[in-house]
């Protein structure tokens, strides 16, 4: 469903990354690793059309993101490395932003399963970043999008909101749903298989 054809990125007159080419089907989870500055997040906002590169297309259902795709991008939920939330805005009205359409039970379910329960209508400036981070995260209770493209999901969260979220991500996967992520911690074996990918262009 995911295609990345022979992409190529260069920073600075440096190479990030060249011809690099992986396809991905519906049920597959895959981490991109390298040590900082190898091109991770780049990566990721290329796939999600944020960014272009250099050389090389990226395809949904063999449709180039760059074209009038049916359903792209609404098949398709970002969360960047940094939370990505308004600081002004409460718990629930951010929630509420970001995804209009579902009801106020559906919110407050979402905010639940992060263990926000009580902090609806707290202001997320008064949050701890991992209390920050978990408001995010309640978006992916709520999308309907089959790809889920995350950078370092797992940051700021404790022991029990990484098993919530590797719960959360073997309920996507069984539903047919892709994900690809960057992470600097092991995902428990739950989430196998992890295909990997290093940006020497290799896929495991």
């Amino acid at each position: 469903m995911l295609q990345a054809l022979n992409l190529s990125c260069y920073r600075d007159e440096r190479v990030l990354f060249k011809d690099l080419t992986f396809t991905l089907s519906a049920g597959e989870i895959m981490q991109i690793e390298g040590e900082n500055g190898a091109g991770k997040t780049t990566l990721l906002r290329l796939l999600t059309g944020l960014s272009r590169p250099e050389e090389g297309s990226i395809l949904w259902k063999d449709c180039s993101i760059r074209k009038p795709c049916e359903g792209w991008p609404q098949q398709m939920i970002y969360l960047a490395h940094l939370p990505g939330i308004k600081q002004v805005l409460t718990a629930y009205e951010n929630l509420r932003f970001y995804h209009p359409n579902a009801t106020r039970e559906a919110i407050y379910q979402a905010l639940e399963e992060v263990e926000l329960t009580g902090y609806e209508d707290t202001p997320v400036a008064n949050f701890s970043a991992g209390q920050q981070r978990r408001v995010a995260l309640a978006r992916l209770w709520l999308t309907d999008a089959t790809l889920w493209i995350l950078d370092e999901p797992l940051t700021a969260i404790d022991k029990w909101g990484v098993k919530k979220l590797n719960e959360k991500f073997t309920e996507h996967l069984a539903q047919q749903g892709i994900i690809v992520l960057t992470t600097h911690q092991d995902l428990p074996a739950s989430t196998q298989p992890i295909r990997k990918l290093r940006l020497s262009g290799e896929v495991e």
